[in-house]
């Protein structure tokens, strides 16, 4: 009797106090029948995965940070020291890498579009040697230029490293000049970059060619000879339309997002999204916040708008200006994009034409913000986490992390093997399509 009275005592306390009871636990996960499930660690299962799968990213700026901080002298960034110390901060150096669990990198060779002709050329070079070196000089990193180094490298624990030129105005016009960037290990090119060049249209331009001029179109057919991938981020969709149609290989866009979700001119259109299983080419989702979250871009073009009426309002008068502009940001904070954002985008391309067209192209240290939860480049795998929560199979995640890429990348491999004896380098000038 009195063992029957505490324990109808103790129930009553569990049955008062349920939810004190449960304070200090995980929540329970439920499954479809309504059982009870132990709860996952989904951060812990995205690094199991991509620590069994190259996560290859599309898009990072660092040899741009060299240039544009140290004057490309290389011994002033060591990216084994924390580099979040830097005035402003980096995004990126190895221990963060190895914290992202990176397996392998394209590293932007960018040459702003403000250059003229041959200066380009020039900063392009200074920019594939900056690189080279900073890749030689880092022994977490190994130079890769094929997909089977880039898994060879991923299985010695190195992070592969590889070169994409972002912007086509570097070649002053010249496919020599392509080809010999290709033979210096540059693996894609980007066709242009916020401006428009002489034979294709820019995103952020006003059109001058209605896309992919004939001689874009031969610039195209000898990428897919010598085997550079074709990379559509910055073109307009006028020109991504006109390369889906003269490319015989996949195409990538490097660090673009989904103009379906936000609408934003460098993002895809839902009518180029919906060619790409026919072409087998992939969208690297970007970071950038105003790619992603449209309230930050309304909120950039609300900016924009206001800093140009205070210009109109205050002429000869730069302190009213500042003045004004700094009431106006403290009464109006601009929004964060979120790592939620970021994954809205994955999930609109997947439902739309399927998990095997998407990659990863964060974009840091080409930036300046990045989303809440994608701060820098350790934090891959809470992006990887979340879209397990979501629901993607761990094959789904294998694909979107580095598979698709090594797909495209073999791809264009093969239809470079395959056409090598039956064609001949390009001698297309682009006087010859006046």
């Amino acid at each position: 009797m009195f063992r029957s009275k505490w324990i109808f005592l103790v129930l009553a306390l569990v049955l008062v106090f349920p939810a004190h009871a449960q304070e200090a636990e995980a929540p329970l996960a439920v499954d479809e029948a309504g059982e009870v499930e132990a709860t996952r660690d989904y951060r812990q299962e995205a690094i199991g995965i991509l620590e069994s799968v190259p996560l290859i990213d599309g898009h990072n700026d660092v040899p741009w940070q060299y240039r544009q901080r140290v004057d490309n002298r290389l011994s002033r960034i060591n990216l084994v020291s924390d580099t979040s110390d830097m005035d402003p901060p980096m995004h990126t150096d190895i221990p963060r890498l190895r914290e992202g669990r990176v397996g392998g990198q394209f590293w932007s060779v960018y040459v702003s579009p403000d250059l003229p002709g041959a200066e380009a050329t020039k900063a392009q070079l200074e920019q594939i040697d900056i690189a080279r070196r900073m890749i030689a000089r880092h022994e977490g990193l190994q130079f890769v230029e094929t997909a089977d180094a880039l898994d060879e490298a991923f299985a010695d624990g190195k992070i592969a490293s590889l070169l994409g030129i972002e912007g086509g105005h570097v070649l002053d016009n010249s496919i020599a000049t392509l080809r010999t960037f290709y033979a210096l290990g540059a693996r894609y090119m980007t066709l242009t970059h916020w401006q428009n060049n002489d034979w294709a249209d820019s995103a952020t331009d006003d059109p001058r060619h209605d896309g992919l001029t004939e001689f874009g179109a031969a610039i195209v057919t000898e990428m897919n000879r010598i085997g550079m991938l074709v990379d559509l981020s910055h073109v307009a969709p006028s020109t991504m339309h006109d390369v889906l149609d003269v490319t015989e290989t996949p195409v990538i866009f490097s660090h673009s997002s989904a103009m379906g979700v936000t609408p934003h001119p460098r993002n895809v259109p839902d009518d180029v999204l919906d060619r790409l299983p026919e072409n087998g080419g992939i969208v690297m989702v970007t970071f950038v916040p105003s790619f992603v979250s449209e309230a930050v871009r309304q909120h950039g073009a609300e900016r924009s708008a206001q800093q140009a009426k205070l210009a109109s309002l205050h002429i000869g008068d730069p302190e009213a200006r500042e003045a004004a502009m700094a009431e106006w940001d403290e009464n109006n904070p601009a929004p964060m994009a979120t790592l939620a954002d970021v994954a809205d985008h994955i999930d609109y391309i997947r439902d739309r034409i399927g998990v095997e067209y998407i990659g990863i192209g964060g974009d840091y240290d080409g930036i300046t913000t990045l989303p809440e939860g994608l701060e820098d480049v350790s934090t891959y795998p809470d992006l990887f986490a979340e879209l397990l929560r979501r629901g993607y199979e761990r094959e789904e995640l294998e694909r979107i992390a580095g598979g698709n890429l090594l797909r495209v990348m073999r791809a264009n491999e093969a239809y470079k093997e395959m056409v090598r004896d039956s064609t001949r380098p390009s001698d297309a000038r682009i006087e010859d399509f006046d």
